[in-house]
């Protein structure tokens, strides 16, 4: 059974530490660098909301459900963004990669891929985990692209699935990475962080 805890990640030019009410002004600035919280299909928190966004994540990883992260760019040394594990199943090895977001500069940069790198080695090279899946909403077309593009294979739709900021429900795209399809997708991102190097 999968053990996920605390852990510092780093490499290819990012850190992820995991998250701490520390974090709090640095993820502010994040989510105000292109008003993420105007995009009414992310889970970016609005401003004045970053605390309560941070005790969910925090009461989360207290209940071995999520496992949160800052995620810090190197190179400027800033924190631009935020990340975790979540839907955490230990008795399955299974954990999703999501609540993930970035400040508007490094978004189309290596960070993404950095991270995902990070996160899927870590839950398959070192958790032992059988799984990694990722959801995003129906309608965000950009993370749809984006997780394609990292090799994830589309599971399918659960239609009327979850209550977005505005009360409306969303359906939820689901994708997943099995262990067998590991090293292949590991291939697959290396070779994408050569081509921003």
């Amino acid at each position: 059974m999968i053990d996920p805890r605390p852990i510092v990640l780093e490499g290819q030019g990012v850190r992820l530490e995991p998250l701490t009410a520390a974090h709090h002004d640095a993820l502010e600035a994040a989510a105000a660098d292109g008003k993420l919280w105007e995009l009414w299909f992310t889970t970016v928190p609005e401003p004045g909301k970053m605390r309560a966004y941070i005790d969910t994540a925090l009461a989360g990883q207290d209940a071995r459900t999520m496992l949160p992260w800052a995620v810090r760019d190197l190179a400027s040394g800033a924190i631009v963004g935020s990340t975790r594990y979540h839907d955490v199943i230990l008795a399955a090895d299974r954990v999703e990669i999501g609540y993930t977001w970035y400040a508007k500069r490094v978004q189309r940069s290596h960070v993404n891929t950095a991270c995902k790198l990070l996160l899927l080695a870590h839950a398959f090279d070192k958790l032992g985990c059988k799984v990694v899946g990722l959801r995003t909403d129906n309608f965000n077309f950009t993370s749809q692209r984006a997780i394609e593009a990292l090799g994830a294979k589309k599971d399918g739709v659960i239609r009327h699935h979850w209550p977005r900021r505005d009360g409306t429900i969303r359906d939820t795209v689901m994708y997943s990475i099995i262990a067998s399809e590991w090293p292949d997708v590991r291939r697959h991102l290396e070779t994408r962080l050569k081509k921003h190097a």
